[in-house]
């Protein structure tokens, strides 16, 4: 099986469609595959299975990769501590470049911060603030979106937008050469700045029975110029998407 390699700017993706699944029964299990394509030049896209674990309780929360801890939760809004698990990386092994073979790793982290949600009749804000908590990138992300349900009988459409913002840090990181990695590949140095990435999304569900459900995302995010112009980087887009099937107990 792969490794879990993400590409950079999925890393909110399927924290977002585990969270669209957790209902009010506290516990769902299941399994899922992520497709995901990487911006970086000659990069490896990705398929990969992934386990569903949801669990939303009155004080505590776990979507798969994203846990917290509610400070506070109503119908209407929800704010959280949150901690989720950054799949953001780049190895020059999976790379067939021969320029970007030359680079340093970038690793995964994990991140920490809060996370909030409103939901009225004119749709849901879902929005996230997090910073890097291993020192790998030393960045931040801000996540965030607008998105509509309707609502079908036993099928549910949750089409969405949204942007992400990535620090300097953050981009410098992932997207940046350092000028002793350009000497030793011949790429330009470059120190990449933050950036707004503008997304869109969608989120198809299907309530097969009162346990079982079915469900299909997909995201479409623009690169931003500082990602883009990244000599890393050959692609001005990029898709991520995320089928699953769950048992809620």
């Amino acid at each position: 099986m792969n490794h879990f390699k993400f590409s950079a700017l999925a890393v909110l993706l399927p924290l977002g469609f585990s969270a669209a699944m957790a209902q009010a029964n506290p516990l769902t299990v299941g399994a899922s595959v992520i497709y995901s394509q990487s911006p970086y030049k000659s990069g490896q896209d990705r398929y990969y299975p992934f386990p569903i674990i949801n669990y939303d309780g009155d004080s505590f929360y776990l979507h798969s990769l994203q846990a917290g801890y509610y400070l506070w939760k109503d119908p209407q809004d929800q704010l959280s501590l949150t901690v989720l698990g950054s799949a953001q990386n780049f190895d020059p092994d999976d790379t067939s470049d021969n320029q970007l073979k030359s680079l340093d790793k970038r690793h995964m982290t994990m991140m920490g911060g809060l996370a909030y949600r409103h939901v009225a009749d004119w749709g849901i804000i879902r929005t996230v603030l997090a910073a890097d908590m291993l020192d790998n990138s030393d960045g931040y992300i801000w996540d965030l979106a607008w998105l509509y349900r309707f609502q079908f009988g036993q099928f549910s459409l949750t089409p969405g937008i949204g942007a992400l913002y990535s620090s300097e840090n953050q981009n410098d990181y992932y997207y940046g050469v350092s000028k002793s990695e350009s000497r030793r590949s011949g790429l330009s140095s470059y120190d990449a700045d933050d950036s707004w990435n503008p997304y869109l999304e969608l989120t198809a569900a299907w309530a097969i029975n009162q346990q079982w459900n079915a469900t299909f995302s997909g995201r479409y995010t623009r690169l931003g110029s500082e990602v883009k112009d990244s000599p890393m980087v050959d692609n001005d887009s990029q898709v991520t998407i995320w089928t699953g099937i769950s048992y809620t107990f």
